[in-house]
């Protein structure tokens, strides 16, 4: 018997091997450090920068039937949570890696699933215990005598005289009302071998609405504001301009000086209890994203003020949309009431007639072309089709399509129509012709935002528009920089669309590294779905490894346990006695391979975030925190114990270790352990496909054996 279960694991199991091959390219993605990738296409010499999980897979050539599995995993946790993808494809190699140990140590196949299962259950009932409410989390953030330190910065006085309060919204712009001027700039607040140099602040129109600038982490220039002026220090700083990934776009009109401009405007400290309730949850969410977590808070915040008045939900994801700036330093991100969204020079040129003119709206549920049809047309019966999209653009019944479509538009004096699909480039260029602005591809929770606030009602096709569909009260302008002039970013101009009291908030994202703009955006919604998933679980579990550690001490305590003899309901579970004895008798060797992904996962985290010199410290410091928690007694009043304090975790190599009281971090409950489900659940899956497909001389010998029944012979 044991012959035949060494010759079926001595064969090469595939999938595992290919599984944990290109879950060792994302190691540098884990933890709140993460690494950046340049993935290189050997065909073309082109380079993708990528710092996610996801943006990993997505660039790799997944051509095995084990990659299509891996990818299909990481695109469902995706999909569903946005968040715990580096997580899972980590532990999908550290357990590939695991079960190959046991399997050259010749435990079957059927021990294997059935143990690690058991056991990945086990540890999710035991780190309940490390889940706490929201309501006990912004109770003792807010309580604490001790602020997150790590995210301070130096903030600014605003005036009362704006609609909505800006003392609750550190990242969106105020309207100033004295011209732009340059004011010169004569101390620093901060004695740095610098020099301060004078910037220009300038006002953003629109009614009601309220930015700022982002603070980059680290920044110690100062901004003051009195009645309409400014006040700005900042430092210059040498920018990489050697670099092609790294060099600022020329395309920008817009001077390096206005680069150095690291100022927002706040009414008071990001992290004060009495302006922020999920602000501060944001925060612990953030694992280190300054940037994007300045910019939820700002969101948390209007939208919390709008709940006040109107009953509504404090944080709804669907009025929330990006748009990226390519071309712009980091630190003018910010977020605008409204939307902000790219348009062609042309249709610019329309909204320099329209700006500070009220418009009438439409609203159009589908693509705006010749062709479209809404989905679950019915077409005629007993109709031949002989062609049925002829090419006609330059022809009559092209242009009658046009002139009555335009003609609908103009009859109900139409200024701006948001399209959710695809729109017709001729029909397009006849609207700007008359003066009429046609946006394509917004999403439905835009077409929804704008009709709550405008009375428009979305319609399908152009022929069905009549005059209770046609909103009003819209606004259009060019979108303006901090320092108040309207951007030129080359092919594509940006616009923002307002109306009074809308819900629709946009996080306008910049940078001007064409490589980080599509890593900047995934992390901010990262952030924004953690706290959304975080809201919707009404719990978090306790981070910075925490939950982790627990896992591999409870996992350690099981495999210590003395060997029991298999009971009636290992029997009856296997449907053979020698089964449930053998699941007994390797018990011990699975747990530790389940727990060595764990502590493999740890070690990386801490590796990676600078907590120990190398592997060999980690794994030291890890094995410290397990003999004190066992010799504590209670390993879940340990970790707590050490959280609270925030030493848990923490080695002599920490950069921070001396730095006071650390940043409490929480995670997500229900996205890491489903991270950790799909992880267990993938690998164990390949694991029986590869022992399911037996080939070579051994076969008839296997097929005779009395563990026939375990294998399907194909």
């Amino acid at each position: 018997l044991p012959m035949a279960f060494r010759d079926v694991n001595a064969r090469r199991h595939i999938g595992l091997q290919q599984l944990s091959s290109l879950a060792l390219a994302g190691r540098t993605l884990l933890g709140p450090m993460k690494s950046c990738k340049f993935i290189v296409d050997e065909s073309t010499n082109q380079s993708t920068l990528i710092c996610s999980a996801v943006r990993l897979i997505e660039s790799l050539d997944l051509s095995s039937a084990a990659g299509q599995l891996l990818n299909e995993t990481i695109q469902a946790q995706n999909k569903e949570f946005k968040t715990g993808m580096s997580t899972l494809l980590f532990l999908i190699g550290a357990w590939s890696n695991a079960i190959l140990e046991c399997l050259q140590q010749n435990v079957p196949v059927s021990a294997i699933v059935s143990v690690m299962s058991e056991g990945l259950n086990s540890c999710c009932e035991r780190v309940q215990c490390l889940q706490i409410s929201i309501r006990d989390v912004n109770k003792e953030l807010c309580s604490s005598s001790v602020r997150p330190n790590a995210f301070k910065s130096k903030t600014c006085q605003i005036g009362p005289d704006s609609l909505l309060n800006p003392q609750n919204f550190p990242y969106f712009q105020k309207d100033i009302l004295a011209p732009e001027e340059v004011i010169p700039i004569n101390s620093c607040s901060h004695q740095d071998d610098c020099n301060c140099n004078k910037c220009l602040v300038s006002p953003l129109a629109g009614f009601g609405s309220i930015a700022s600038l982002v603070k980059p982490a680290g920044d110690k220039s100062t901004s003051v504001s009195s009645g309409s002026s400014v006040i700005t220090s900042s430092c210059n700083k040498q920018k990489l301009t050697h670099s092609r990934y790294f060099s600022t776009l020329g395309k920008s009109h817009f001077s390096s000086q206005q680069g150095n401009f690291q100022g927002y405007l706040s009414g008071q400290s990001a992290d004060a209890c009495e302006c922020y309730g999920l602000g501060h949850l944001a925060v612990t969410l953030s694992h280190g994203n300054q940037a994007s977590m300045k910019l939820l808070q700002s969101i948390v915040a209007y939208q919390q003020e709008r709940a006040e008045g109107s009953g509504s939900s404090q944080f709804n994801i669907a009025e929330i949309v990006t748009c990226c700036l390519l071309g712009l330093p980091e630190s003018y991100s910010c977020v605008f009431p409204g939307l902000v969204t790219l348009v062609s020079p042309e249709q610019a040129t329309v909204i320099k007639y329209f700006e500070d003119k009220p418009l009438r709206i439409l609203l159009m549920d589908g693509d705006l072309t010749e062709q479209y049809r809404h989905l679950g047309f019915n077409r005629p019966c007993n109709v031949r089709t002989i062609l049925e999209h002829p090419s006609l653009q330059e022809g009559r019944a092209g242009d009658l399509w046009l002139s009555s479509m335009l003609d609908i538009l103009i009859s109900f004096e139409v200024n701006l129509v948001l399209v959710k699909g695809n729109v017709c480039e001729n029909l397009m260029e006849r609207c700007i012709a008359n003066s009429i602005l046609v946006i394509g591809s917004v999403t439905r929770d835009v077409l929804r935002a704008f009709g709550e606030v405008t009375s428009a009602q979305p319609v399908t096709y152009l022929t069905q528009v009549n005059a209770a569909c046609v909103g009003s009260g819209a606004q259009v302008e060019l979108w303006k920089a901090c320092d108040g002039r309207a951007m030129d970013l080359g092919e594509l101009v940006p616009v923002r669309i307002k109306v009074r009291g809308i819900p629709l908030l946009t996080a306008v994202l910049t940078t001007t590294v064409p490589s980080k703009m599509q890593l900047i955006e995934d992390r901010f919604w990262t952030l924004v779905y953690r706290l959304y998933h975080a809201l919707n679980d009404e719990k978090v579990f306790l981070g910075g490894g925490a939950v982790e550690l627990l896992c591999l001490s409870h996992i350690q305590m099981l495999a210590e346990q003395p060997l029991q003899p298999a009971n009636k309901n290992a029997v009856k579970e296997f449907h053979n006695p020698w089964l449930a004895a053998s699941a007994t008798e390797y018990k011990s060797v699975v747990l530790q391979a389940l727990a060595s992904g764990w502590k493999q996962y740890l070690s990386v985290v801490l590796c990676n975030t600078a907590k120990a010199a190398s592997v060999l410290e980690a794994c030291t410091l890890v094995d410290h925190h397990l003999k004190k928690a066992a010799d504590c007694g209670s390993p879940s009043a340990y970790i707590l114990k050490e959280f609270r304090r925030g030493d848990l975790l923490r080695g002599d190599s920490d950069p921070f270790a001396d730095h006071g009281d650390s940043l409490k971090v929480y995670d997500n409950v229900t996205a890491k352990t489903e991270a950790w489900r799909r992880a267990l659940d993938l690998v164990l899956l390949v694991l029986q496909t590869d022992a399911e497909i037996i080939t070579g001389p051994k076969r008839n010998q296997l097929l005779n054996s009395h563990v026939s029944s375990e294998f399907m012979f194909l």
